[in-house]
């Protein structure tokens, strides 16, 4: 019954997701619904359509970056572009996934982590872009993220997961991250740049 600390993580992310995603879905098809029936629509009415379809597209990229990723298991190209596309719709932070064809679950899911530390340390938006190293097989995550954003010490964690950091709701990424990547036995490297900063693992 002993599950590791972020296993049973996954599992309560997991749970929570999808106990939210059946009625937001179910508010999503009434609201198809309304507009194929003719309804009128309203501001109201679209501010709701928009408020529910970011709420769906959150979920759904939770799913992943705190869901469980079974052995073997993989998730499509597609699958994730829409993901981030709907993410990033309208937002000040945009994802550009650049690799084809599908990727383990596991480490889609390392991926969408770091998505979320880069996601925090943006306040002034721009894009963050995803590569594979054809070298080592690893992946590469750069954008312009600010490296005193949320906390410098959140940073420095990611690569020397002994360092001491803070860790509150909000940045829950940069603890699950390293220990993720540290169970698939690499390691996280961080490196600023002149324009921002980039992780690879």
């Amino acid at each position: 019954m002993w599950q590791s600390n972020h296993n049973l993580a996954a599992l309560i992310g997991s749970r929570i997701c999808h106990d939210l995603i059946s009625p937001i879905g179910a508010i999503c098809n009434g609201l198809e619904l309304m507009t194929l029936d003719g309804k009128a629509t309203s501001p109201e009415l679209a501010l709701i359509s928009e408020s529910v379809s970011n709420a769906n597209a959150r979920i759904r990229f939770m799913r992943v970056a705190y869901g469980v990723a079974s052995p073997g298991q993989t998730i499509g190209r597609s699958e994730i572009a829409s993901i981030l596309t709907d993410i990033g719709s309208g937002a000040r932070v945009g994802f550009d996934w650049t690799p084809t064809g599908e990727v383990s679950r596991a480490e889609a899911r390392e991926v969408f982590l770091a998505l979320q530390c880069f996601e925090s340390a943006m306040p002034q938006g721009g894009t963050v872009t995803v590569t594979r190293n054809a070298t080592n097989d690893g992946w590469e995550v750069s954008g312009p993220a600010d490296p005193d954003r949320p906390d410098p010490a959140l940073w420095q964690a990611l690569g020397d997961p002994a360092r001491p950091a803070t860790i509150i709701p909000a940045h829950v990424q940069f603890a699950l991250l390293p220990a993720l990547v540290t169970d698939r036995g690499r390691r996280i490297g961080v490196e600023n740049c002149a324009d921002g900063m980039v992780l690879r693992f």
